[in-house]
């Protein structure tokens, strides 16, 4: 695709898109369910086909020189496979929100005014590596009556087209509209260009990458983008912590799986405790590889600990990699998060109940948590089953994207010959 072909084809899909979730809109939870269960099934059917396509997309990044991590997210194993399967009927038993009308009540000229949820209509999702996002990202707009057109990494290609052939088939055997779920089948940065101005047929574009990718996207796009730019978490452990309980939180936020966007990037510590806590957590974390980077306070007490720079306050290190900081009140602790993160996941650490609170309540974040980790902002870990994504904007929605997230609720009004004086 180049030139006039390239916006003609977008065009053409955005536009049958839209045709296709008018048809699901109009769909029973029951057809919906019917078309995951046959994606579940063809995906364990044609394993060997998809792998075959999977293997040349692993090739090819071998040949770039991509990262073993890289090369590691990208591979579709038999594991990985029949996992996405068992997430789809996972996702299958989740509640159905669309059609749920709440909010029902009675007017003084006797009409019922009521809101009822609806899918969105259509979502262009717009990511990185990782194809088992083809899958995850198709279900669960297909749960919720959406259309979707998904444009996934050059790394991927040849995976997300064949993972688009099983989910167009299953909607074709279950006698939906397999333009329901479309793959741009081109890399080229055009192709993204041209689908960000769809904004007669497309309702949401949703970036799932780097930093770059969704600055790009969120500065070009005529429709509304849903952000979420990097994810610079941090813990306050309170004067008031449970220290024992402060240290498995800490490592399991930072060293469980550091290149995350829910992994910890800042500690703060009250100046009450921090004499005694800090060389006991710098020795568990230098234990597990992390580097320390601190403020002069924490220097001084620390053996492992190097000056941190001006540019390493507020940093995504992604790595293991981590900022500390000494400070002399939950109030600066607040400032500081305030000053310095991303709006994606704080937590403290408190056995006092009106500090805790306090932190809850002013901190401005998707997730804000009390004493457990920082990994814990998943839309699997807090119910949602799975998710779309994670907002840190809050139009219209704010944290993991999970099937509520992916619906708006209009106005429904029941009447009997009322009319406006």
């Amino acid at each position: 695709m180049n030139g006039i072909s390239t916006d003609k084809t977008i065009a053409d899909m955005a536009r049958k898109a839209k045709a296709a979730s008018r048809f699901l809109a109009s769909t029973t939870t029951d057809t919906r369910h019917a078309v995951l269960h046959a994606i579940s099934e063809l995906l364990l059917a044609k394993k060997q086909e998809i792998q075959a396509a999977n293997n040349r997309d692993l090739l090819a990044a071998e040949k770039k020189g991509l990262s073993s991590a890289m090369i590691d997210r990208l591979t579709l194993t038999d594991e990985v496979i029949a996992g996405m399967a068992q997430g789809i009927g996972e996702i299958i038993v989740l509640p159905d929100p669309v059609g749920e009308v709440s909010s029902m009540r009675r007017r003084p000229n006797g009409m019922i005014v009521g809101r009822m949820r609806i899918p969105l209509g259509v979502i262009a999702m717009i990511y990185e590596s990782r194809p088992n996002v083809t899958i995850d990202a198709a279900v669960l707009c297909l749960k919720t009556g959406n259309a979707v057109i998904l444009r996934g990494g050059s790394e991927a290609i040849n995976s997300n087209i064949a993972l688009a052939s099983v989910l167009q088939q299953a909607l074709a055997v279950c006698g939906a509209n397999p333009d329901a779920v479309q793959v741009v089948s081109t890399t080229s940065r055009e192709a993204i260009d041209v689908l960000l101005k769809q904004d007669e047929f497309v309702d949401l574009i949703i970036p799932r990458g780097g930093e770059g990718l969704i600055r790009f996207v969120a500065e070009h796009s005529r429709i509304p983008v849903l952000k979420h730019y990097k994810g610079v978490c941090h813990i306050y452990v309170d004067k008031d912590a449970d220290l024992d309980q402060a240290t498995p939180i800490i490592i399991n936020s930072k060293v469980q799986r550091p290149g995350v966007c829910n992994a910890l990037e800042g500690l703060l510590i009250h100046q009450a405790v921090a004499e005694n806590y800090l060389p006991k957590i710098e020795q568990e974390l230098v234990a597990n590889g992390v580097r320390l980077l601190g403020c002069e306070r924490c220097v001084a007490l620390g053996k492992q600990i190097v000056p941190a720079r001006d540019s390493d306050w507020g940093t995504e290190f992604l790595d293991l990699q981590l900022c500390v900081k000494i400070v002399d009140s939950v109030q600066e602790a607040q400032d500081y998060i305030d000053r310095y993160g991303s709006r994606h996941t704080e937590a403290i650490i408190s056995e006092n109940y009106t500090t805790a609170n306090q932190f809850v309540a002013n901190v401005d974040a998707s997730a804000v948590l009390v004493n457990v980790s920082t990994r814990f902002n998943d839309g699997g870990q807090l119910g949602l089953g799975t998710e779309i994504g994670i907002s840190t904007t809050k139009l219209h929605a704010y944290g993991p994207m999970g099937l509520e997230e992916l619906t708006t609720r209009k106005f429904v009004v029941y009447g009997n010959g009322q009319v406006r004086p």
